[in-house]
Order: structure tokens, then C-alpha cells, then sequence
């Protein structure tokens, strides 16, 4: 069905003081969303937090939309349309983003909600142990059918057996994004259909990455700030790991990850990571994506919001989606592994923050996103918007299905990001000592200089962990 468009103009939404444009979907779906919603969610006149603003703390809007070739999202539209609710949105800088929050908590001005996250944008466990976020099992029960499927990484999130993250979806994190016209023109397989052959491997990774690049013609393989941490994922293993008991324990000596950062190491001495002199954390032209339209870059491993923007904004950074330029594979798997393919679990929801006015609002919210997750009918309407809006082809949103369903298999969602600042700084190093300079250090070097502080720091917050649970809050 066609997209109708509705525009109506809020002034200073966010600090940009940005143009809300109201893009409402078909009549034709939108009947069809709230049909399936009187019979998945609770009744409006029930329902806790209908009829109520909930204040979204973010650097980001994922509800509003501001240009007209973005596509809708049908949670915040049941949200809106169900329960005559609203969201307004709190714009925060990015780097201030924790301090400002933590201001605002302090002063009891609480916002209600915060996007959950892991790795960079972490919000567990130091957030939660420094009382910035509530627990959340007051208004989320894990056991009801519509949040048993995510219970399992949502268990993660806990301490004591309280829930700090409500976990709306569980996809997959990095992929390999890559230009088909450019993997075509140096005469290599296709990645994806390597991948449905079995074939897709680290060895062929690597092969590809040293016969593409060329430092004397700016020409590297791999470029941007993920694909150190994700290849090292790609093995099914993480530096620090979570017992069942909710404490942490290193796993530095994982043989998986002994073998990642050797090829990492191996990329980095060969010339295939792009760098500017001395600076491997520079990123051509700034930019994620920057040098694959014009076959400077090979492989981009990031997220596949990186694919949805509009199709002006992917051509020119991308290659040119109406040709289906743009294509992505799964990371590739350990010729020496166990046979399988892993994906970090990547983790959608939301936390509800400490003295929050409306966290039943914030938790009505959350719940209609976790509804056009697990409803058939929006799931097709959220994949046709795909379609409509970005271009995605039936081979993006195969790939999609099948990224989802390798992480599905194995769920794994990263446990580091928001340590305390010493464990950070330690993790970081682990990360980036094979292969963010122009002489690394081997992966024995960073492990034997390193070992004893982790130790020590994982079990400084294992007992901070305790404390927290044995306040009973």
C-alpha cells in the first residue's frame, strides 16, 4: 500500500529546534496494526500509562520523524494511536550524555526513559549500581508470552534476580557491509554466497582483505572503529564473561581469541586497516562507510542502521542503491572453530530512570515496541517500509533474516562498556593493543601485562554487584 503523508511543524523539538514531520502510513495498515494490537496489548481503558507523555532522554529521536522518506515507527505509532499517548523528546549531547542525566536525577527532574545499550553505549551494571537506573520488574514481567522470547539476555541485565534492562528485541550486532560492484571488479566470490555455501571463512577473509589492499594507492580493506571488537566476537567468545551466578570472570586465555587477535595483528602489520600516518583510529573522510563507493574500502563491519537512511544519503557514501550496490554478509567463521557462525547479540530497549515520574508510561511504551517485534502483521509492514523507503532488495532482508537467526542460536550480548573506569580502560586495551598502531603489541604482550589488574577489577565489581543486591534496592 502507498504511503500517505500527514506534515505538521512542532518548533524546538530537541535542541536543533528540528521540524517534526508526521508520516503516517496507510490507511490499509494502520487498521491492520491496531487490530493486531486489541489482541496482543492490554485494553486503553486499563492499561497503566495510556493517555500519558513519557520523557525520552537520548541523543537520538527513534520515535519522531523528521524528513519524509524515513520510515515509521510502528511501535511509537500504536503508542500514539492505541493509547493516546506521546513521547517528548529530551535531546542530550552524545559525550555529556550520562553527566547531564546524572544532574537531572540528582535534582529529582528526572526523564523517564533512556535507551539500553552495550559496548559504547553500555547502561550496565556501573549505571545501575550508581543508582542512575531502576529496576524494572514492577512494570515488565518476563514470564508473560509477550516478553518470555527475550527473558534469557534480559537475565543478563539482572542483579539479585532484578531486571535493570528491558529488552524489546534481541537482533544481531556487526556485519560485513560491502559494495557488490566493487567485490565484482577484483574477481571475489560473493560474500553472501560464500556464506550460504559454507564458505565464508576467515582464510578467505584474510586472502581477500591482503589482494585488495595497496598502501601507495590509499586502498584499504578495512576501515572504522568496530572491526577489531566484532572479529574477536566472531569466535563465540568475550574478554570478560558472566557467570550464572552474575559475577564476572576473565576468558583472556580463550584459544578462539588467541587466533582472532593473531589475524587481527596479521591485518594491521599487512597494510589492510586504514590509517592516516600514525593514526589508526582515523576513519576516511570521517565517516562511516567513507571510501566504499569508490572502492577504497572493502569490507565496512558495522551495524545495519548503517543501511537505512535515505537513499540519497547511502548512494553517495555507499555505492548506489538502486543498482543494489549495497549488500552485507554475516561475519565470517574460525577456519579452526567449531563450524559455526556467531553474531554478538545486539540488544534493543530501553532503561527507565531512577525517580522517574512515569515509568508506567515508559513501560506502555516499551511494551507496544516489543509488539511490532513479535506481531506477523507489523513485522510485514516494518519489512515493506524497508523496501519502500531504502531500497532494501529481498536479498538484504534475506541476509537480515538469516543474521538474526545465527545470533538467535547462540544469544551473546556483550557484558562490557559500563565498568568501572580502570575495568574500561583495561578492556579497551585488550581490544585495540593488536592492531590500533603502527607497531603492535602481540596478543601474549597485552595479555601478560595486563592479567593481574583484570583479576583484581572484575572482582572489585563482582562486589560491588553483591553490595548492591544485599541492599535489597
Amino acid at each position: 500500500a502507498l504511503v500517505m503523508l500527514m506534515l505538521f511543524v512542532f518548533v524546538g523539538c530537541g535542541k536543533q529546534g528540528r521540524e517534526i514531520v508526521r508520516v503516517t502510513i496507510s490507511t490499509e495498515d494502520a487498521e491492520s496494526i491496531l487490530a493486531a494490537a486489541g489482541i496482543r496489548l492490554p485494553d486503553v481503558e486499563t492499561a497503566a500509562g495510556a493517555r500519558t507523555t513519557v520523557e525520552y532522554f537520548s541523543w537520538h529521536d527513534g520515535f519522531h520523524n523528521y524528513d519524509e522518506n524515513e520510515i515509521v515507527n510502528t511501535g511509537y505509532f500504536t503508542f500514539t494511536e492505541k493509547y493516546e499517548g506521546e513521547v517528548e523528546w529530551i535531546e542530550c549531547d552524545y559525550q555529556a550524555r550520562f553527566d547531564d542525566l546524572a544532574n537531572l536525577v540528582l535534582s529529582s527532574n528526572s526523564p523517564d526513559l533512556y535507551p539500553a545499550g552495550t559496548s559504547a553505549t553500555a547502561t550496565y551494571p556501573m549505571k545501575c549500581i550508581n543508582r542512575m537506573f531502576q529496576h524494572i520488574d514492577d512494570y515488565i514481567d518476563y514470564d508473560d508470552p509477550l516478553w518470555s522470547g527475550v527473558k534469557e539476555v534480559a537475565d543478563t541485565f539482572s542483579i539479585a534476580d532484578k531486571h535493570y534492562t528491558i529488552v524489546t528485541d534481541t537482533g544481531f550486532k556487526d556485519v560485513v557491509a560491502y559494495n557488490t560492484r566493487v567485490v565484482e571488479e577484483y574477481g571475489f566470490d560473493d560474500p553472501a554466497e560464500l556464506y550460504f555455501n559454507d564458505e565464508w571463512t576467515w582464510n578467505k577473509f584474510y586472502e581477500y582483505c591482503l589482494a585488495f589492499s595497496d598502501e601507495d594507492e590509499n586502498r584499504f580493506a578495512l576501515d572504522g572503529q568496530t572491526y577489531t571488537n566484532s572479529l574477536v566476537q566472531a569466535t563465540g567468545q568475550n574478554f570478560v564473561h558472566r557467570a550464572d551466578d552474575g559475577t564476572y570472570y576473565s576468558n583472556i586465555d580463550s584459544p578462539e581469541i588467541e587466533r582472532a587477535e593473531q589475524m587481527l595483528y596479521d591485518l594491521t602489520k599487512n597494510g589492510c586497516t586504514y590509517h592516516e600516518g600514525n593514526n589508526y583510529w582515523a576513519m576516511r573522510n570521517d565517516v562511516y562507510g567513507g571510501g566504499m563507493k569508490e572502492g577504497l574500502c572493502l569490507f565496512y563491519i558495522c551495524e545495519t542502521s548503517f543501511c537505512t537512511d535515505t537513499v540519497e544519503e547511502i548512494s553517495a557514501v555507499w555505492g548506489d542503491i538502486t543498482n543494489g550496490e549495497l549488500m552485507f554478509a554475516p561475519l565470517p567463521r574460525d577456519d579452526s572453530g567449531d563450524g559455526n557462525y556467531y553474531l554478538l547479540t545486539q540488544v534493543s530497549g530501553y532503561m527507565i530512570c531512577e525517580g522517574a515520574s512515569n515509568p508506567e508510561g515508559a513501560a506502555l511504551l516499551a511494551t507496544c515496541e516489543r509488539f511490532k517485534i513479535i506481531d506477523p502483521t507489523v513485522i510485514d509492514i516494518d519489512r515493506n517500509q524497508l523496501k519502500q523507503k531504502y531500497l532494501w532488495t529481498e536479498e538484504m532482508l534475506e541476509m537480515y533474516d538469516t543474521c538474526k537467526e545465527i545470533a538467535q542460536a547462540n544469544p551473546r550480548a556483550i557484558v562490557t562498556g559500563d565498568m568501572t573506569d580502570n575495568l574500561n580502560s583495561i578492556i579497551s586495551t585488550f581490544q585495540y593493543g593488536p592492531c590500533r598502531s603502527d607497531n603492535p603489541s602481540t596478543w601474549a604482550q597485552v595479555k601478560e601485562q595486563n592479567r593481574d589488574a583484570l583479576d583484581y577489577y572484575l572482582e572489585e565489581l563482582n562486589t560491588m554487584m553483591a553490595e548492591l543486591a544485599e541492599s535489597g534496592t
